[in-house]
């Protein structure tokens, strides 16, 4: 499959003056310049994603050459997110923090792209990530939660989730260092690197 998108992941509620979306689309068009052949593919989550249900967990495992129309109906928006992520040399997410966590639609994102068979496997050895091919950069707007502190989840996670399908090269940036008003081309360089 052809990687020639940079998959942008904006989840902050706020639509206007979000610090994780600022810098998400920072990043994005800095790997942009240095990338010119890749284009953009944006999804903004917080306009809403649905959430797996039971009818949406049996489709899943049932076996691909058993599904029939209803059940492909029910995976095809989480097919078109997979579709999305394996399309995507890079991944950029960026998130707030939210009572300590990722915001619940990013939390639906992440449930409707872990698909056994898709984006990972299982093993005798326990789960295997099926992307690896590719890296993420993580922004995180923090609030008053230190990135990388024992209270930080939302970096833990998203970390731990970009390894479960298979991307270990992850760069986690703190949006709430990033001085936008200040920023040299190099400053931005550097959080790509």
């Amino acid at each position: 499959m052809t990687h020639n998108t940079i998959l942008q992941i904006d989840s902050s509620m706020r639509a206007t003056g979000s610090l994780s979306r600022q810098v998400g689309q920072m990043v994005s068009h800095k790997l942009l310049q240095e990338n010119p052949s890749l284009i953009i593919n944006y999804r903004d989550v917080a306009q809403g994603l649905p959430l797996i249900d039971e009818e949406w967990i049996n489709a899943n495992f049932t076996p691909e050459d058993q599904r029939d129309e209803q059940t492909k109906g029910v995976l095809e928006f989480s097919d078109k997110l997979v579709s999305e992520l394996k399309q995507a040399k890079y991944i950029v997410i960026a998130s707030p923090t939210y009572n300590f966590n990722i915001p619940a639609y990013l939390k639906a994102w992440v449930d409707l792209i872990a698909r056994a068979r898709l984006t990972f496997k299982y093993t005798e050895n326990g789960p295997v990530g099926l992307l690896n091919d590719k890296k993420a950069y993580l922004v995180i707007a923090s609030g008053g939660v230190p990135v990388g502190s024992d209270a930080d989840f939302v970096s833990q996670y998203l970390k731990r989730i970009m390894s479960f399908v298979g991307i270990t090269d992850v760069k986690i940036i703190d949006a709430t260092k990033v001085n936008l008003e200040q920023l040299t081309d190099n400053d931005a360089e550097a959080l790509v690197a």
